[in-house]
């Protein structure tokens, strides 16, 4: 771990906050241990990693008027233990009946949601999620939420029957193996979300959707490379998903708090700060093991 200066007190139209919990962005943060396509350059080394933080407002700014001392944010934020934070910046003030802990996924939650109000679904949509790590699994609940029909496949069994335990997917399937040929239809779906950035499998991808339909991919592929007369024949539509802003980060809230979003169950573990390196060791060189992982800096 890297030691960081304090920040120090803030600025004009600044917060400054104590962190409680901040959360692994398990792929983002896995491409930049492996160098991938979006890593920084090793000029720009060292940098701090994440974008999800939970934190106490501990110092304000007078110019600053809806946030105050003893108030907990959510706040696109590395994992630091003092944040300085501008009042205009990617945050969300989190109301009491949000458990602090679940909000340190609100920044893979916040993807999640951006790429439900991108797919622009309609009740009775069919929607194939491929992947079930932490945004396919928040994806599959936001979806069904607005009444469309979602079916979710991955590899790990594991994470599949999480998935079935949290109740949100129509259909949960396994695909490894010959099981995306067995139960995955050849235009079966309005809507297709590349969650698991498999390389190869945009063909795949482009023939499950109907004609007219969706394929929708997120971060974490170099490019993206398709047989062409295959996007023609189905007349698709591509979509790409940029990050959230601070209206995803208010329409999560909104649901987490009325229970029609459920975060708990994705949360596998909880662990001091001061165990990150055997995190990152994980992430690295076996991240089907883990899920949502949470630093605890109380």
């Amino acid at each position: 771990m890297y030691d960081w200066q304090d920040p120090g007190p803030p600025a004009e139209n600044e917060i400054r906050t104590r962190t409680l919990y901040s959360g692994i962005t398990n792929g983002t943060e896995r491409n930049e241990l492996l160098r991938g396509n979006y890593s920084r350059k090793d000029h720009e080394l060292p940098v701090t990693g994440g974008y999800q933080n939970v934190g106490e407002v501990i110092e304000v700014d007078s110019g600053v008027r809806d946030l105050a001392l003893g108030d907990l944010v959510y706040m696109s934020q590395s994992h630091l233990e003092f944040c300085l934070e501008p009042d205009h910046r990617l945050h969300i003030k989190l109301p009491a009946e949000i458990e602090p802990v679940e909000a340190a996924l609100f920044g893979v939650a916040g993807v999640a949601m951006r790429c439900c109000r991108n797919a622009d679904l309609r009740i009775g949509d069919r929607m194939l999620v491929v992947g079930a790590g932490i945004v396919g699994q928040l994806v599959t609940q936001i979806a069904a939420s607005t009444g469309a029909c979602v079916t979710l496949c991955d590899i790990d069994e594991r994470r599949l029957e999480i998935a079935e335990a949290i109740g949100a997917a129509d259909e949960i399937v396994n695909v490894d193996s010959d099981g995306w040929d067995k139960h995955i239809s050849e235009g079966g779906f309005d809507v297709v979300l590349d969650a698991a950035g498999v390389p190869d499998m945009e063909d795949k991808l482009i023939t499950a959707a109907k004609k007219h339909g969706t394929v929708m991919f997120i971060a974490g592929r170099f490019k993206v490379e398709y047989t062409f007369n295959r996007g023609q024949r189905h007349e698709i539509t591509i979509k790409q998903n940029s990050h959230f802003d601070n209206s995803d980060l208010y329409h999560m809230c909104r649901l987490v708090s009325k229970g029609m979003i459920r975060i708990a169950p994705l949360i596998q573990d909880v662990v001091p700060v001061s165990e990150a390196n055997g995190v990152y060791d994980t992430l690295r060189d076996e991240p089907r093991k883990l899920l949502g992982t949470v630093f605890d800096w109380r």
